[in-house]
């Protein structure tokens, strides 16, 4: 038996399109699109394509919270800071850089006076070295302490001056200057190292160093310099004058600055040394004092004609 809707005693329920059901036009296509239905992997995707240029400009983020890298990193540090240490420990035994320190401690008043000194040595009176807790004050503080900026300006400053010598006389060749700057260099270490030989041979007990022994051997450029200008400016008897001169206040110098290094205390203070190992410490003086003008004809005379 066929019910129809009249039939059943119940009203039909009209036709209600939902709130997200989709809205047709007239010609069937939809007039706006659904986004309310979608799901957590639509708003996932959204967030990943707002996220992703975030992500992407930070490649390293990842790596460094990786825990083996940031091991890695600790222990490549701690490798870099041993590697150093382990340098800096070698190459102070072959190169003491902390005692370096000390001959440059200078200032201009301290450069001013020692020249003075090097090139008029016969009023200074008191030539002793000032110490501190037994251990000597910085050349900026006291005259008497040797340096190593006066030598090493003064041998640079005479390699200059020798090629300008060269120049005038058309003769300047980087190979000569060459020549120059490496007789002189050789020169001064072969000159330190008979000195440290003498003073094994003689067994002097001093607190010489091999740099203090550098110092005073390279203070004799002061004068070598002063010769050669004198001799460009103003002719080979002006060279002879002044190199004479610097040669005298050199030997007075190293005279004064040596006894108080190298004699006993009562040859230091000008009393008769009568014992044969002090005579050999005189003896040693003066040759060391003797050798510096030498050292300053030999390397000079070519250079002025």
């Amino acid at each position: 038996m066929d019910y129809t809707a009249a039939q059943s005693g119940f009203r039909q329920q009209p036709n209600m399109r939902l709130r997200n059901s989709s809205v047709d036009g007239p010609d069937g296509s939809q007039l706006f699109d659904d986004t309310s239905a979608a799901g957590p992997g639509a708003q996932g995707v959204y967030r990943n394509q707002q996220a992703g240029p975030q992500a992407a400009g930070l490649p390293g983020q990842s790596f460094l919270s990786d825990p083996m890298s940031n091991l890695a990193m600790v222990y490549g540090s701690s490798l870099a800071s041993q590697g150093r240490e382990m340098v800096d420990k070698n190459l102070d035994r072959f190169i003491p850089i902390s005692k370096l320190k000390y001959y440059f401690a200078v200032d201009t008043v301290y450069v001013g006076k020692k020249l003075g000194i090097l090139v008029f040595p016969y009023m200074h009176e008191s030539w002793e070295v000032c110490y501190q807790q037994d251990i000597p004050v910085a050349p900026r503080f006291d005259v008497n302490a040797p340096d190593l900026y006066i030598p090493t300006m003064g041998f640079i400053t005479y390699i200059l001056v020798a090629g300008l010598a060269l120049g005038t006389q058309d003769r300047f060749s980087p190979e000569l200057l060459g020549v120059q700057a490496s007789s002189a260099l050789v020169w001064l270490i072969m000159e330190v190292l008979v000195v440290l030989l003498s003073l094994y041979l003689v067994t002097v007990n001093t607190d010489l160093t091999t740099i203090d022994l550098l110092a005073f051997s390279g203070y004799k450029y002061v004068g070598m310099i002063v010769g050669v200008v004198a001799g460009l400016l103003f002719g080979k008897t002006a060279y002879y004058l002044s190199l004479l001169w610097c040669c005298a206040a050199i030997f007075v110098f190293m005279i004064r600055t040596l006894r108080l290094k190298l004699l006993s205390e009562a040859a230091a203070e000008g009393k008769l040394v009568r014992g044969a190992r002090n005579q050999l410490r005189m003896y040693l003086t003066m040759s060391i004092a003797a050798a510096q003008p030498i050292f300053m004809y030999w390397l000079t005379y070519h250079l002025i004609r």
